[in-house]
């Protein structure tokens, strides 16, 4: 791992811009412990150890006879809630822990405090392995009869989902030997992306930078700036993509035995079973966004060649700022108000909600060294309450983001209800509240600006952000399918996962965008590859999705809100098509993809439609 550096300089505009962002929240995590070395905290570690043990005792071996008894359907109602209060107590924990970890992964202290954590909350998790394994050892016939019978009929979407994981279970032996290595296994190769990537520094114009303001370089009014950026990060990433090289290898290699074991066939089955969703759906969505790359990314990224005067855009052109339209520093509070106001011109529910994440200090907004990169909404657990990391720097895309996931705040405070083991929401759907704030965010922002520049360069941002959301996760998605299908071939040279990232990249951006040399590394700083393989198609199924679902409410449907609000309530208890029947959608019909692609296309020919 690359040593820290010992000091980080920052430039005279960079204090300036600070001081435009005004005052910015920092999360109180005392919501969930006092702190790291809090009684509060040691006393949960010491009942999740003795709750797990008492539970294994009290069940272990005595399912199947507990649910042929008399009274089986309150007996394991009894056993799956005394199963579910352990689980919420090991979530808080550990999501305590990762928050803390955040705020600072280089900071040694905090690292040992997640890992011991996670050591001993996978310690205290194998004693209940057994639980889930044996309930789906009881008669089907026998649970079919169960479920149907209160008390235990609330936890019926949770005993179904739990089935359908049955065909790739093993013996329990297997499964807790593969859950105790975690540690030491992937769970280990993901803290060292996570250290690697925060200790990582770029040299830009003279200023050593995280990856985090690096990357908004590249959003810069300033060409060279940008540039500059984009050098910094391929020269940083290069330096060590020997690492990042050995922990995709490793990390693939790991999920192939595991998918091996259990007998998933495709390299991205074991997440399609995760999202309960159907492979047919996912490659329909793939070719249906593949085959729409001439007439969405190919056909906006010439025009914005033709905005630049030029007939290529070089790789950190491709989320400039238009040329000739003014950029300033969007200050936090109004950042607030923004998303706010956005949010209660559809509900004054939904604002309501989000209201409280500044309200009561559920966010972390300051980019500090070592803080992770990116954004992230963690829904925690239902005892608590989500939190939101973001990194604002002011930009309107930060706006966005804070949109983005304050929507999957307001989505996890809603499914809330459902309970630990229930309220976790399919990567099919969890995309769909933050995508919508979003959209609500910038339909408001648009109707309020009237100057044409502005406007046009409002429109094309979003069009960015869709391209980015829609076309490019679905290439790093192909990616991914051909890394893992490759793996199993043997190891993967730097040179091999370049080419594949080059490959991808050139299909999907197109002939207007100039890949030049630096850019192939640039897919080592995605965390998603490393932390959640196949992750990433869920941000399109959500962004079509949610086109679709404006489309309804644009329509004036006078259920519209009332379905919608019931959609994000329902958390893990229902199917997608179960969920999206009621506004007259189906994303088994691979027409669906077809209305969200349409909704680009539309906004493309607007932008065409405009002079300058």
């Amino acid at each position: 791992m690359p040593s820290r550096s010992p000091q980080i300089t920052f430039a005279p505009e960079a204090r300036s811009a600070a001081a435009e962002l005004g005052a910015l929240p920092e999360w109180r995590l005392s919501d969930l412990y006092p702190s790291m070395d809090s009684p509060e905290f040691a006393a949960d570690l010491a009942h999740m150890d003795a709750e797990s043990k008492a539970f294994m005792g009290k069940y272990k071996g005595k399912l199947a006879e507990i649910a042929g008894g008399p009274d089986g359907a309150q007996a394991l109602h009894e056993a799956i809630r005394a199963y579910e209060v352990i689980e919420d107590r090991m979530g808080r924990i550990i999501s305590y822990a990762g928050l803390i970890y955040s705020t600072d992964t280089t900071n040694p202290a905090h690292g040992k405090f997640y890992g011991d954590a996670q050591e001993k909350v996978t310690n205290a998790s194998s004693d209940l392995l057994f639980f889930t394994l044996e309930m789906n050892l009881v008669e089907d016939a026998l649970i079919d009869r169960l479920m149907g019978t209160a008390p235990l009929d609330h936890y019926k979407p949770w005993l179904i989902d739990l089935r359908r994981d049955k065909p790739f279970q093993l013996e329990d032996r297997i499964e807790q030997l593969f859950h105790e290595k975690s540690t030491t296994g992937r769970s280990a190769w993901n803290r060292l992306f996570d250290e690697t990537m925060a200790s990582l520094r770029f040299e830009v114009d003279g200023e050593t930078l995280t990856l985090e303001p690096t990357l908004t370089r590249l959003q810069d009014a300033d060409g060279e700036r940008r540039k500059s950026a984009a050098q910094a990060i391929a020269k940083t990433l290069g330096e060590n993509a020997r690492l990042f090289t050995l922990i995709t290898n490793t990390l693939a290699k790991d999920k192939e035995i595991s998918d091996r074991w259990r007998g998933f066939e495709d390299v991205a089955d074991s997440r399609h079973l995760a999202n309960r969703v159907e492979r047919e759906v996912v490659d329909a969505m793939v070719a249906a966004v593949e085959a729409a790359h001439p007439r969405l990314s190919h056909r906006y990224y010439a025009l914005k060649a033709k905005w630049f005067g030029k007939d290529k855009l070089e790789f950190w052109d491709r989320n400039a700022p238009l040329p000739k339209v003014p950029q300033r520093t969007i200050p936090w509070a109004e950042a607030r108000d923004c998303v706010l106001d956005a949010y209660r011109g559809f509900s004054p529910k939904m604002a309501d909600i989000a209201k409280r994440f500044f309200d009561e200090d559920w966010i972390d907004a300051p980019t500090r060294p070592g803080k992770a990169p990116g954004a992230f909404a963690h829904p925690t657990v239902p005892s608590a309450h989500p939190y939101v990391l973001v990194n604002y720097l002011g930009k309107p895309r930060d706006v966005m983001t804070l949109a983005h996931e304050l929507g999957h705040g307001v989505h996890q405070v809603l499914a809330g209800p459902n309970g630990a083991l229930m309220a976790p929401t399919p990567l099919t759907l969890a995309e769909t509240a933050s995508v919508f704030g979003e959209m609500l965010t910038f339909r408001k922002l648009l109707a309020e600006t009237k100057d044409q520049a502005a406007r046009k360069a409002l429109l094309a941002g979003k069009v960015e952000d869709m391209i980015n959301t829609v076309v490019r996760q679905i290439a790093f998605y192909s990616f991914e399918r051909r890394v893992h299908t490759e793996r199993r071939n043997g190891e993967l040279t730097t040179e091999k996962l370049n080419e594949i990232w080059m490959d991808v990249q050139t299909s999907s951006l197109g002939p207007s965008i100039n890949l030049s040399p630096g850019y192939e590394t640039f897919w080592a700083y995605i965390p998603h590859f490393i932390h959640s393989p196949f992750y990433v198609y869920a941000y399109s199924f959500g962004d079509c999705l949610v086109n679709s679902l404006y489309g309804v409410y644009q329509s004036a449907d006078p259920k519209f809100v009332e379905n919608y609000f019931a959609l994000l309530a329902a958390g893990g208890t229902k199917h997608h098509s179960e969920l999206l029947a009621p506004f007259g959608l189906d994303a088994r019909d691979p027409a669906f993809w077809q209305i969200g692609l349409k909704v680009i296309d539309g906004m493309i020919t607007e932008l065409e439609g405009m002079e300058g």
